[in-house]
């Protein structure tokens, strides 16, 4: 008898110990109207090759939490939102999804309260690629620098400028050396605006994670 519970005892302390281990996800709902005060600012003609890419950092840390699931909720339909692996969502620019109080549900690995979100500028995947003619690189940052033009107004004088453009890559080390006239570091190369406006293209063994701004 002793010894059966004995057994018992070991089996409910092995079970209590896997469920320890296993991560929990939290649940975020948040008004889809946030996501599109964002999302709208990119409504142009002129910024066809931007967007926002959603994610949630970790308190006192640059890394970023993990995701489970991402949807939209309405009253009539749940919409499947693509979770990228580097842990951000790209959300689309619906007004009618905000005319209908839709509302975007994140279910997140870590503590809630641990999670800020994170919004970031960044070309769209289109843009990503190995080659580069001068050109394109040219246009990457116009855009950028039209967004903060657009985003300043008046203000313009307060807004940072972009001064070039940071490669973001997945295995750097691949990256054996960068091209002349450029900077790589912790995998990330940075074409500077005077480098880009002299540059006779862009040769890359891999294409970039992301391409975002650099601004000052």
């Amino acid at each position: 008898m002793i010894t059966g519970m004995m057994k018992k005892g070991r089996i409910l302390a092995l079970v209590g110990f896997m469920l320890s281990g296993q991560v929990v996800a939290e649940q975020l709902t948040i008004e889809y109207s946030r996501f599109y005060s964002h999302l709208n600012r990119l409504d142009s003609e002129d910024l066809t090759a931007l967007q926002f890419a959603f994610g949630f950092k970790k308190v006192q840390s640059s890394t970023l939490c993990g995701l489970e699931h991402v949807y939209i909720h309405t009253d009539k339909q749940d919409i499947p939102v693509s979770v990228t692996p580097q842990q951000r969502f790209i959300l689309p620019t619906e007004k009618a999804l905000k005319l209908a109080d839709a509302l975007v549900v994140v279910e997140i690995q870590d503590a809630a309260n641990q999670c800020d979100m994170s919004v970031q500028l960044e070309t769209k995947p289109d843009y990503l690629k190995t080659q580069y003619q001068p050109s394109e690189l040219v246009f990457l940052l116009r855009q950028y620098q039209q967004f903060f033009d657009d985003m300043g107004g008046w203000l313009d004088f307060m807004m940072p400028s972009p001064v070039g453009l940071n490669l973001v890559f997945e295995h750097p080390d691949s990256l054996y050396q960068s091209p002349q006239g450029t900077s790589l570091q912790n995998g990330v190369l940075f074409l500077s605006e005077d480098w880009i406006d002299a540059t006779e293209g862009l040769n890359l063994p891999q294409k970039p994670l992301r391409i975002t701004a650099k601004v000052e």
